[in-house]
């Protein structure tokens, strides 16, 4: 049966795939598109597949994909048990295992009334901090006892990847229940040291607000919330960082002055000064990343902003001294946190990266030109 425009959910599915009304085998496609390292593949109708590698976008010399072909293609990966959750849904996240070998999450959208998929490859190895190549500082984060950690950047940057290596160290060197609230459920953990439980929105929880409240009641020392996307969340997840638990997030920022004042303004102006106070309290640290193609042409590294919080700047989130927090982080060697450009900058010295996308990617790309000329006389190494 055909998935019809923005219709009910399709009568057939499964999990296993094959050749495509346009002769394409689906198995074959995307093992392919993973052995050629890519990250993600866009199907729709009337084109042929594309794929990113390294940030581009590439073509396939595939034929063009007919509608039947989309509505087939999503038919054999749409897994039976959130087939309820598809009906007058236009747009919809899941995900899905191939042959055990790997792992997709896939957005289902509709473009002028056409069906489309988007899938992103998660792989089955969870990489360490050190496969990222980020700081060691970052680690830090995986030995808290309590408070807030958030992981941010655009679309495509790695936070779902960094926030899997922190839970995963933790998993694998301390003693306890780490719960992880998704949508759609991302890299999958085995239970190491630590017992893993791990939620999905629309599956095993309808909320990301009412999975935190409940979740408070399983007995977790982490808590990882998928994205805090509204108030309700950002609320949900301030009050169990107070309440003694370790809680990891992502949002859609680019540093760490901007992630507090995303937080402070989803606020109504009364409610602010007391959310205010309560991020200062709990928050304990942020990362910002970007991931940057490597010089040599195969790969991307990923660069970041990273800020410790410490009494000072609690200080000046609780006096809304925002701007005093940049300064801070231009000195990388202030509680082990440093700025973007201080990791672009270090990413140069090393060879990692050309002193061209090291500026198209700095937010403060003036004095970034000023650092790689050697005007810059502070630490650039962490």
């Amino acid at each position: 049966m055909s998935i019809p425009p923005h219709a009910s959910s399709p009568e057939v599915s499964g999990s296993s795939s094959g050749p495509v009304s346009g002769g394409i085998d689906l198995d074959i496609f995307l093992k392919m598109a993973v052995a050629q390292g890519v990250s993600d593949i866009h199907v729709r109708a009337g084109a042929a597949p594309v794929m990113r590698k390294d940030g581009d976008m590439l073509p396939t010399k595939m034929p063009p994909l007919s509608e039947l072909d989309i509505q087939n293609f999503a038919k054999s990966i749409i897994p039976e048990k959130t087939l309820p959750r598809l009906k007058n849904r236009t747009d919809f996240d899941f995900s899905f295992m191939l042959d055990n070998s790997c792992r997709f999450r896939v957005n289902l959208f509709y473009e002028m009334g056409r069906l489309g998929l988007v899938m992103r490859l998660i792989p089955l190895q969870i990489p360490t901090l050190d496969d990222l190549g980020h700081p060691p500082v970052i680690s830090r984060f995986a030995d808290l006892h309590k408070g807030l950690v958030l992981v941010t950047g655009p679309t495509g940057s790695g936070k779902s990847t960094t926030l899997a290596a922190l839970l995963n160290t933790i998993n694998r060197t301390r003693y306890k229940h780490i719960v992880t609230l998704e949508d759609p459920v991302e890299y999958v953990y085995q239970s190491d040291k630590s017992v893993v439980t791990q939620r999905q929105l629309g599956m095993d929880t309808d909320s990301f607000p009412n999975g935190i409240k409940y979740a408070l009641r399983q007995d977790p020392d982490v808590i990882l919330i998928g994205e805090m996307r509204d108030r309700e969340t950002m609320m949900a997840a301030l009050h169990a960082a107070e309440t003694g638990h370790v809680v990891f997030s992502t949002l859609h920022t680019t540093d760490s002055v901007q992630t507090i004042n995303r937080i402070i303004n989803a606020f109504e102006p009364y409610e602010r000064d007391s959310i205010r106070s309560q991020l200062a309290g709990v928050l304990q640290g942020t990362v910002s990343q970007r991931l940057v193609k490597k010089a040599e042409g195969k790969g991307r590294v990923a660069v970041s902003e990273v800020m410790v919080v410490s009494p000072a700047i609690r200080d000046y989130i609780l006096r809304d001294e925002m701007g005093e927090i940049y300064q801070l982080l231009n000195n990388a060697e202030f509680e082990g946190a440093h700025s973007l450009n201080h990791s672009l900058h270090n990413a140069f010295r090393n060879g990692l990266i050309t002193p061209e996308d090291a500026l198209d990617t700095s937010e403060n790309p003036t004095e970034l030109q000023q650092m790689l000329r050697g005007a810059f006389h502070g630490s650039s190494s962490f």
